[in-house]
């Protein structure tokens, strides 16, 4: 999408801008615009820190652009909830596979014998420049699943059973799952707020 747009992609990896802990803090905000764009400022000073101490001047290394974005679950029954909290949502210590199994069994105590099952993942993709600053949302409907069905994806995809692909996240090809994906639509719809992405 990016590429489609006129943009050569480059990730923090590529720039050397290494994870720090205070990153963690960075994400503070109730709402996902807030965090959105709260971190597309952040890397935005980062990256030009880090390349002005490497080399002394606004090099070539700068990117003119940064893109970040917000992302998580929102269950109605639960007044939103995991919502920005998405990632945390178990509030346990850790990572990968093992926090998705947590986030996910939290959710689905909340949800037992609740009958109202409709979610929807949303995003918010934030551009920050030099000269401005655009953010857009994006969001995809469905329903949560009792059990999960597949083994693709992460998170909460497998309990997410998406009313248009009539099938879960987890059963989706990647290719399914862009098509009515929440993150490619809020990339999509800020590209086009983007002035020099029209």
């Amino acid at each position: 999408m990016l590429r489609d747009a006129g943009f050569e992609p480059v990730t923090l990896d590529d720039l050397g801008v290494a994870p720090l802990p205070e990153e963690d803090s960075v994400e503070a905000f109730e709402t996902f615009e807030e965090n959105a764009m709260a971190k597309a400022r952040y890397y935005f000073a980062r990256t030009r820190s880090r390349t002005r101490s490497r080399t002394g001047s606004l090099g070539a290394r700068v990117p003119d652009v940064i893109l970040a974005d917000d992302s998580g679950l929102e269950v109605r029954a639960l007044g939103g909830a995991p919502g920005v909290r998405s990632k945390r949502y178990s509030g346990a210590a850790l990572e990968g596979h093992a926090l998705d199994e947590a986030n996910n069994a939290k959710l689905m105590d909340a949800l037992r014998g609740v009958a109202d099952r409709r979610a929807g993942y949303v995003c918010v993709a934030a551009i920050k420049t030099v000269s401005g600053e655009w953010h857009a949302r994006g969001e995809c409907g469905g329903v949560m699943l009792d059990a999960p069905r597949g083994t693709d994806g992460f998170g909460y995809d497998a309990y997410f059973y998406s009313e248009e692909l009539k099938k879960s996240f987890g059963e989706a090809t990647r290719v399914e799952k862009e098509a009515v994906s929440h993150r490619a639509r809020a990339v999509r719809a800020a590209l086009g707020l983007f002035p020099s992405a029209k």
